[in-house]
């Protein structure tokens, strides 16, 4: 005899699926359908991969001299040489890994910054909320470009560590407003209350109960911000203030401008450094939009 609906016992054999598997199997169908985030991830996995997995097939390094002087794209050379001989296809392959390094050291420096900051600043309120967010809003309104040109400048940039270090360290207050104004909200719910009330700790509160929840809103948080730390390293490399004896991609623009490739017609030095932070950068904000649309049931097609 087949159970009635309503019955007791009647879906006792079909238990309801979790609730956080079925949000994470509804996020994961409409991000498979969203052309934005696929596009911009490919594109973005793409370059990645050449600039780690690139440079184990290049026999020399990126700066050496190993050919004729101003050669096209070729077969031999696959984006032409520079006025010195260099090949710039080795160039531009350690320039990404370069230039992803230094976006997930600036943008990571920054995001990790911003967000504790803004996470205390949002769930302790009162006088750590006024003081936080003072010091927030004395670096947001400092020039961060002119800042970041006299810091590099007196201390004198020798590598991607330093540089992303300044760049993370000037990148941060947007993040932390951003945040801390997500928390404040979620500070104030049920379930946040009765952590509190349970005893536990500020920070077992903040990592188990609020940033779950804003998750979606971190992750497009961390994209904003290692594109930004990609456009900042490019700009800073192009007045020639780059890492010294290194390479990236701005630092071939660079070079590419300080001997007058443009002048001189040699359009494959600077047009693939400049594609490529183009790419980068420009995949990274699809992406964004794509995960906004993904995570926002508002914007979500059908």
């Amino acid at each position: 005899m087949s159970n009635v609906a309503g019955a007791p016992g009647a879906d006792a054999a079909t238990p309801a699926e979790p609730v956080a598997e079925r949000g994470r199997s509804e996020i994961l169908h409409f991000a498979g359908r969203n052309p934005k985030l696929l596009i911009g991830a490919g594109v973005v996995l793409t370059l990645l991969l050449t600039g780690l997995i690139g440079p184990l097939f290049v026999d020399h390094g990126p700066n050496e001299y190993i050919g004729p002087k101003n050669q096209p794209p070729s077969g031999e050379y696959w984006l032409g040489t520079t006025s010195f001989g260099q090949d710039i296809w080795a160039q531009f392959v350690y320039g990404l890994r370069s230039t992803f390094m230094i976006g997930a050291l600036g943008g990571g420096i920054a995001f990790l910054l911003g967000t504790t900051i803004g996470f205390l600043a949002g769930y302790k309120g009162g006088i750590v909320d006024e003081i936080l967010n003072l010091i927030t809003n004395v670096v947001l309104v400092l020039p961060t470009l002119v800042v970041l040109i006299v810091a590099v400048s007196y201390l004198q940039v020798e590598g991607l560590l330093v540089q992303g270090l300044f760049i993370g360290l000037t990148s941060w207050p947007w993040a932390a407003r951003a945040v801390r104004s997500q928390a404040l909200t979620l500070a104030n719910r049920d379930y946040v209350d009765l952590a509190r009330l349970s005893g536990r700790r500020t920070w077992r509160i903040i990592t188990s109960e609020i940033a779950p929840n804003m998750s979606s809103y971190l992750m497009m948080s961390f994209i904003l911000l290692f594109g930004g730390a990609i456009l900042i390293a490019a700009g800073l490399d192009f007045i020639g203030l780059g890492p010294a004896g290194g390479v990236s991609l701005g630092l071939m623009l660079e070079s590419s401008m300080q001997w007058s490739a443009l002048q001189l017609g040699l359009w494959w030095w600077f047009i693939p450094p400049g594609a490529g932070i183009t790419a980068i950068v420009g995949s990274m904000y699809i992406l964004n939009v794509g995960l906004d649309e993904v995570f926002n049931p508002k914007l979500r097609e059908l």
